[in-house]
């Protein structure tokens, strides 16, 4: 029986919140210790950059040394949790629609809008009637833990791409694309090339406007037509 009621929830958990708490702090500690004791050794070595820090931290008596770098390991593991927990992806679904959150920003789609569901790669995807795509959210979370999640509330999943097989890579002036899309592509490019990811993920949008969707694999740049874009036969 399908479960349309209570909400399944798929998200890194609290194992995800030790590690990034817990894990990740006290790894720092270590580390930043590590160096406060061998700063003597690392001062010595001719291609060590910040040379001067590590004989200034030589030249501290040892519990001020090591208690410093432990401190300043802690704090910088901290900050990465801090910034950690800020980016963890939660995925809650039901019968009627799916939530993505990352951080601050929430984004929702309806059952009645989706078509197909997958994982490309790291990215969960969701695609309307059109073949366009609803949402695409890149997460570290587990491709059998989504699958199971979405089935479960009787959400259409499909184990590969349906559209795979379409994309074509992207190459300047290619002929096929509707004007003005070659020109986002170039500047999509040009983000991506720079790891520019924010303003990468606008141009995708922008470029769905015009019917186009687009996949990345490393810093390439593919590309495929929806139902309603595509030239008449």
């Amino acid at each position: 029986m399908t479960a349309y009621g209570t909400p399944t929830v798929v998200s890194g958990g609290a194992s995800e919140l030790l590690v990034l708490w817990a894990g990740i702090p006290v790894a720092g500690a270590v580390a930043g210790g590590l160096l406060a004791t061998g700063a003597g050794w690392v001062a010595g070595l001719a291609w060590a950059p910040a040379q001067g820090l590590f004989r200034l931290v030589d030249g501290l008596p040892d519990g001020y040394a090591l208690g410093g770098g432990v401190g300043l390991g802690t704090l910088a593991g901290l900050v990465i949790a801090t910034m950690g927990t800020a980016e963890r992806v939660q995925v809650t679904v039901d019968g009627t629609r799916v939530r993505l959150r990352q951080g601050g920003t929430e984004q929702e789609v309806t059952r009645a809008q989706a078509r197909a569901a997958f994982v490309d790669g790291r990215d969960l995807v969701l695609l309307d009637g059109d073949a366009g795509e609803l949402a695409r959210q890149r997460s570290d979370l587990p491709t059998d833990q989504l699958a199971e999640a979405l089935r479960k509330h009787g959400w259409p999943w499909s184990d590969t791409d349906p559209h795979r097989d379409e994309y074509r890579r992207w190459v300047p002036d290619l002929p096929g694309l509707p004007a003005g899309a070659d020109a986002l592509l170039r500047a999509r490019q040009e983000a991506v090339d720079r790891d520019r990811r924010d303003e990468a993920r606008e141009l995708r949008a922008e470029l769905g406007r015009y019917g186009v969707v687009v996949r990345d694999e490393g810093k390439r740049q593919y590309w495929r037509l929806t139902r309603s874009a595509r030239p008449p036969e």
